[in-house]
């Protein structure tokens, strides 16, 4: 007996299996495969209650359904605002949220829509990536954090949601490698601080980007001392050449680095 919204098809291996899916609005949603046709009828009989009845929300999902949770963000959001995304993302006004499950939901600007609409989020530990192009990237890049940046000391959310990557909830501290803003003699100051067989303070700077100049002139010094450690050098973006060159020369380095090794 055929069942609505029910398709059989054979493995490479010519076992059964059973896909599902539904048509609404003019567009052909696949929902999955299932191991049998009872469980692929479910999931389109669950699929058709989330179009068809408004009173179905993002908190009416239950674990022993047949459709998986993220089809059933997609359905609800296709739903309520007449876009699908095959990813598991619910449009907001001025935002979208992206639910890696009914308990981890990101949020993120309507600016991003695009890139993350194509993109799975995946989580291992605390860490959120996608997969581009063959590599794992982590998102917490693409808003200026640093893959070694330390919450509250590198960076910070405003409203103190780690899951709210809006824009403008992300405060970046420090932009640098090897820089880190302090409070000395009262007022701000950054302080640029380099590792080799132990911590070494480079020097104490007004602003990061001097730090920064600071720390690469350390690494430059050390290589011509013989060390051979694969520092990563800052990339300054907005300092021109010459106002690079200038800072480079005039910025005074701890004598430490400077008369390494024999200090």
């Amino acid at each position: 007996m055929h069942l609505p919204g029910v398709f059989p098809a054979r493995k490479k291996d010519g076992s059964l299996y059973f896909r599902a899916s539904i048509t609404y609005r003019a567009r052909h949603i696949s929902l999955g495969s299932f191991p049998s046709q009872q469980s692929a009828h479910r999931a389109y009989q669950e699929a058709s209650h989330i179009i068809n009845d408004t009173t179905v929300t993002l908190n009416s999902y239950r674990e022993e359904l047949s459709i998986s949770f993220e089809k059933w963000v997609c359905l609800l959001n296709f739903r309520d605002n007449r876009l699908y995304i095959p990813t598991p993302i619910y449009i907001r006004i001025k935002y979208f949220e992206y639910y890696i499950s009914p308990d981890i939901v990101l949020k993120f600007d309507l600016d991003d829509l695009f890139y993350y609409s194509s993109r799975k989020i995946m989580k291992r530990g605390n860490r959120f990536f996608v997969n581009d192009y063959g590599m794992q990237i982590g998102i917490a890049s693409r808003y200026g954090i640093k893959n070694y940046g330390v919450i509250d000391r590198d960076y910070r959310f405003v409203n103190g949601d780690s899951l709210d990557f809006r824009y403008e909830n992300i405060e970046i501290i420090n932009r640098y490698h090897g820089v880190r803003q302090i409070i000395r003699q009262g007022k701000i100051s950054y302080q640029a601080k380099i590792h080799v067989n132990g911590d070494f303070v480079i020097g104490y700077y007004e602003t990061d980007t001097e730090a920064a100049i600071a720390y690469n002139k350390a690494i430059d010094i050390l290589k011509k001392a013989g060390v051979t450690r694969q520092y990563v050098p800052n990339y300054m973006e907005n300092v021109s050449p010459s106002l690079y060159a200038d800072l480079y020369d005039k910025l005074a380095i701890s004598p430490k680095i400077t008369a390494y090794p024999h200090f």
